[in-house]
C-alpha cells in the first residue's frame, strides 16, 4: 500500500519508484525482465516507464521476498507464482511493522525529549 497522505497519482516513473525502495533503477529494470507481471507502460521514442499503483504492489512484493527475506529470483518467482495472494500479504505486513516501528521510534524521541 503506497503512503496514505501522499496525493494519489496515476504514474510514477522509473526513479520515483526506485526511491520509494532504495534500490537502483537497473534492479527495477532486471526485475521487469525476470517477473513478466511487472510490465510498466512505456511511453514514446524514449520509452519512459510508467509505474502504475499495481506494478508498486508487485514490486513491493518482489522487494520483500528479494532484499529483506533474502530469497533468491527464481524462488521469488515460485512463490509469486504459486501463492501470489499470501505473497502480497506477507509484503502489506512487513509494511505495517516498519510503520508501526517508526511511530514508536518517534514517540520514544519525544518522551526522550521529555525527559
Amino acid at each position: 500500500m503506497l503512503n496514505p497522505y501522499q496525493s494519489k497519482r496515476r504514474y510514477y516513473t522509473i526513479g520515483e519508484v526506485a526511491k520509494m525502495f532504495d534500490i537502483n533503477v537497473t534492479t527495477l529494470r532486471y526485475w521487469e525482465k525476470e517477473f513478466p507481471a511487472l510490465a510498466p507502460k512505456v511511453k514514446g521514442a524514449s520509452k519512459v516507464r510508467q509505474y502504475t499503483e499495481s506494478d508498486i504492489e508487485l514490486i513491493r512484493t518482489i522487494h520483500n521476498l528479494v532484499k529483506v527475506r533474502g530469497y533468491r529470483i527464481a524462488a521469488a518467482k515460485s512463490i509469486i507464482n504459486r501463492n501470489r495472494s499470501g505473497a502480497d500479504r506477507s509484503a502489506d505486513c512487513l509494511q505495517t511493522l516498519i510503520e508501526v516501528k517508526n511511530e514508536l521510534l518517534d514517540i520514544k524521541r519525544q518522551i526522550d525529549r521529555i525527559v
